[in-house]
């Protein structure tokens, strides 16, 4: 499971006709009925979920160390 470290189990009732979708799905995408869920539940919460301002703009918002951190590590490495 890409991008976790905890995952929790659950159990969701699902209509006959969303399970048979799913497993359509599954067999054409070669992907686990699991797997279209969780996909699923990411593009739900990606649209419904209000953005996060983490004081980042721009390309540098997908980055996890500010700038300067950044920097700093590239420029250690030329002394390597």
């Amino acid at each position: 499971m890409p991008n976790s470290v905890v995952a929790m189990r659950t159990i969701v009732d699902l209509p006959d006709k969303q399970i048979e979708a799913l497993k359509r799905m599954s067999e054409s995408s070669q992907s686990s009925r699991a797997e279209l869920v969780r996909r699923a539940i990411d593009e739900y919460l990606a649209r419904h979920l209000p953005a996060q301002d983490d004081g980042a703009f721009g390309l540098w918002k997908k980055h996890k160390i500010d700038g300067v951190t950044y920097q700093e590590r590239a420029r250690d490495e030329w002394n390597k």
